[in-house]
């Protein structure tokens, strides 16, 4: 049902919401995982425009990403990882779209009104211009 299933990550804390949950159906399924980060920085956002050198952000994303993606291969999953760069829902719809996954897994901050003009949306971004399915998990306040 799921052969490709990319995991949008932020590089923090909500990861650890989101995993578990992809790592059941990844092994139900037999999906392969496209685990995605969008390092939206202002490096980020201007590196190829501009040239410039990767930042220390975008090498501690990449650290990240095969931290993650080894902990699930040693579960027997089969993962790649891919460290965009720019606008995160734009990056993450471009990525869905070219790599033809089957779902897009996210872990949702529950913001409103307010926390969405202070932190945007990605979800809200995501889900209104992707026909790919979408599965949100909250993240669990603490």
């Amino acid at each position: 049902m799921y052969k490709k299933i990319l995991i949008a990550l932020e590089n923090g804390p909500a990861d650890e919401t989101i995993l578990p949950h992809i790592a059941e159906l990844a092994q139900r399924f037999s999906s392969n995982l496209l685990l995605l980060h969008v390092a939206d920085g202002w490096a980020a956002r201007n590196f190829n425009k501009l040239k410039l050198a990767e930042s220390e952000e975008m090498k501690n994303d990449r650290e990240y990403l095969e931290k993650v993606a080894s902990r699930l291969r040693s579960d027997g999953l089969s993962v790649e990882t891919m460290l965009a760069l720019g606008d995160p829902p734009a990056e993450i719809l471009k990525v869905a779209e070219g790599e033809h996954c089957d779902l897009i897994a996210m872990a949702g901050h529950g913001h409103r009104l307010l926390g969405d003009l202070f932190h945007g949306s990605t979800i809200t971004q995501v889900r209104h211009k992707t026909l790919i399915p979408i599965l949100l998990v909250r993240v669990q306040k603490k």
